[in-house]
């Protein structure tokens, strides 16, 4: 550990940091950093983003994706779904994705952030909780590209309602 660096008593284990809300920590932002980086002590996930990842005795923890979003778009206004969440639904859908999808109202691309894969896609209108009804009408909307049989899907979907 890092303990002789500006930055260190100001990280948690488990803590995620934007590099402009270290800046009031250290009188060289960039060099302690990347110091930190090179002793293995934060992990950089993104463009200005760090992590301080938790350890456990099988390695490194991955981020909580909620505080890596919230973090990332610096806002709390978003809403992440699983496209395996269809799969609760009892419409015959069966496969599993290694992707969140993030609606917000600031970005729409898709990006790997600390090991984890997230496809933001900007809606000006979503719920606060992934509800059944949002979960059947995000599945019809995007059957097209997901790996599922559409016509079972659609058959099952018109028998449920």
């Amino acid at each position: 550990m890092d303990t002789k660096n500006s930055l260190f008593p100001h990280l948690q284990p488990g803590g995620l940091y934007r590099r402009s809300d270290l800046v009031k920590f250290s009188k060289s932002i960039d060099r302690d950093l990347a110091n930190l980086v090179n002793a293995q002590v934060l992990v950089r996930v993104w463009r200005g983003v760090y992590e301080y990842p938790k350890r456990s005795r099988f390695g490194l923890l991955p981020p909580d994706p909620g505080k890596l979003v919230n973090v990332f778009l610096q806002t709390g206004n978003f809403l992440i779904v699983s496209p395996n969440d269809f799969n609760a639904l009892g419409l015959g859908t069966t496969q599993l994705y290694n992707c969140l999808w993030v609606y917000n109202h600031k970005r729409q691309c898709r990006l790997e952030l600390g090991g984890q894969v997230f496809e933001f896609r900007m809606r000006p209108n979503f719920p606060k909780e992934a509800t059944p009804e949002f979960l059947l009408a995000e599945l019809l909307n995007n059957l097209d590209s997901l790996a599922e049989d559409r016509d079972a899907v659609r058959t099952w979907a018109l028998k449920k309602l």
